[in-house]
């Protein structure tokens, strides 16, 4: 009886809402582990504002991202589709790549213009920067942008100041490259950026944009990917020194600032009921840093590898009064997020091959994920070698398997970039909800139902790549060193001289 009065009442909250399109929030963080959050199980991360929307929402235990690394992470979550069809690969960006995410594949910021949304990203783009901003997020539908337009270590940062009073960055960061911009729409606004005042800006920014939006009655969509658990790390004074965890736990504990700050905005505004905040990340710690790497938790390995420690999640979604709060072990993707966004708002899919499925029906009445698959893609994938593994269910099987740079120094040999490419015929199989840690692969002998999983797995693999048509190559077409972003662009001697 319980379930059918919420039930109801979820369809009359929504019933209301189509009247007034609801807002959408999604927080999108940097090398972050499946166990470096308190609702997580951490045990000395500060995170209470994530802690409170886990309490009060929807957490995810199997939401995967789609990639290892940071853009084709990013390029799969705003597009609804796996970054072999876009091109976003081998690797990830850089100042001066040529490349960038297409203009042509539509981002959930594009789905949602036609209807008349305000958008706004704010944070680390990294899907190119391109010849005068030719990529960046104003040309993918987003009304304004704030933030650093690649990941904030592609940069000099060993004179950098990181944590107050003068604290330097750790590190050298990339040498021979401008410092890190700091792009207001399409133009440099400070150059190199100030990680002190960093997160004030954003929080500034983002606030500001919810407000504004609400006074003039129009629907919004924020995107906010930060930086912050990626190394180096930084904080500013109200975060620096706060938490347990040395550098990396202050500077989660500022982004956590940063997203109570924005959820009491809503709460103030009056749409904290009309607004889906979607909490998750790009792609698993960074191990190689040891401490200020992050944590996978129970899960193996972590950023570089296809082991559930590289490319399974935290995600907690939150809407008081729709969404029920509790804990679903169902599959879910950030694939999901572009067609489930699009359900909500009433949009247009865009007409090409998507890769994610509308969980509306998982996050507002628990019910089963239509994603039965999850398909794993290296940090290099090509067509010779395929998918390295695929998860059906609750199992998982392993084609290859390979360690990766960014996971060395962990006591687990096949994480680091020792553990060279391992072909697996059979595949390995594991059974994640006995074993997340992907430990003890399944014997086939004598077990005619693994061999009838295995069956199954080549078949849903088989029929997924013969949809797979790969797109060119982005990241492959190279760099001009003059397309770095520099606030002087007619100055010398470059990178040097690009100092504002």
């Amino acid at each position: 009886m319980a379930y059918l009065l919420f039930t109801c009442l979820v369809l009359y909250v929504l019933s209301i809402c189509s009247a007034s399109p609801p807002n959408f929030v999604l927080f999108f963080a940097d090398d972050l582990g499946f166990g470096d959050l308190g609702c997580y199980g951490h045990p000395s991360s500060l995170t209470p504002n994530l802690d409170r929307l886990a309490a009060g929402g929807l957490r995810f235990t199997d939401f995967y991202c789609t990639s290892p690394v940071c853009s084709p992470s990013r390029a799969s979550l705003l597009t609804g589709r796996y970054q072999t069809r876009s091109g976003i690969f081998p690797g990830v960006f850089y100042p001066g790549s040529i490349g960038g995410l297409p203009l042509n594949e539509t981002t959930i910021a594009e789905v949602l213009k036609p209807l008349g949304y305000a958008t706004a990203a704010v944070g680390k783009w990294h899907l190119g920067y391109g010849a005068n901003g030719t990529f960046l997020p104003t040309q993918q539908g987003f009304d304004q942008y704030l933030g650093i337009p690649y990941s904030h270590d592609q940069g000099p940062c060993q004179n950098l100041t990181c944590f107050p009073p003068d604290v330097k960055c750790f590190g050298l960061c990339d040498v021979g490259v401008v410092t890190v911009p700091l792009v207001h729409n399409d133009k440099i606004k400070q150059q190199p950026v100030n990680f002190l005042d960093l997160e004030k800006s954003y929080s500034d920014f983002a606030t500001n944009f919810i407000i504004t939006s609400v006074k003039k009655n129009q629907p919004f969509f924020l995107y906010y990917p930060s930086h912050h658990t990626h190394y180096p790390q930084y904080a500013g004074t109200r975060a620096a020194g706060h938490s347990l965890r040395g550098p990396f736990g202050d500077a989660l504990f500022e982004f956590d600032s940063t997203i109570g700050n924005l959820i009491a905005t809503l709460e103030q505004m009056g749409v904290i009921n009309n607004t889906l905040v979607f909490f998750t990340a790009d792609n698993g710690p960074e191990l190689m840093r040891m401490s200020r790497g992050g944590n996978s938790g129970p899960l193996r390995c972590g950023k570089g590898t296809t082991y559930d420690g590289g490319m399974r999640e935290p995600a907690i979604a939150f809407w008081p009064g729709v969404i029920r709060p509790g804990v679903t072990h169902e599959m879910a993707s950030t694939l999901d997020i572009l067609p489930t966004i699009a359900s909500l708002a009433g949009a247009k899919l865009p007409p090409v091959i998507l890769d994610g499925f509308d969980m509306t029906d998982l996050l507002f009445h628990k019910g089963k994920s239509k994603r039965e698959a999850m398909m794993f893609y290296p940090i290099d994938p090509n067509e010779k070698y395929g998918l390295f593994a695929v998860r059906l269910g609750k199992y998982k099987a392993h084609f290859y398997t390979r360690g990766a740079t960014h996971s060395a120094t962990t006591p687990d040999q096949d994480c680091s970039d020792f553990a060279v490419l391992k072909v697996h015929n059979p595949p390995l199989i594991f059974d994640l909800e006995a074993d997340p840690s992907e430990h003890y692969p399944l014997p086939l002998d004598k077990r005619p139902d693994i061999q009838a999983v295995l069956v199954q797995i080549k078949k849903v693999k088989a029929q997924f790549e013969a949809t797979m048509i790969f797109g060119e190559s982005q990241i492959s077409k190279g760099e001009n060193p003059d397309l770095e972003p520099c606030c002087s662009p007619g100055c010398s001697p470059k990178p040097t001289c690009c100092h504002c």
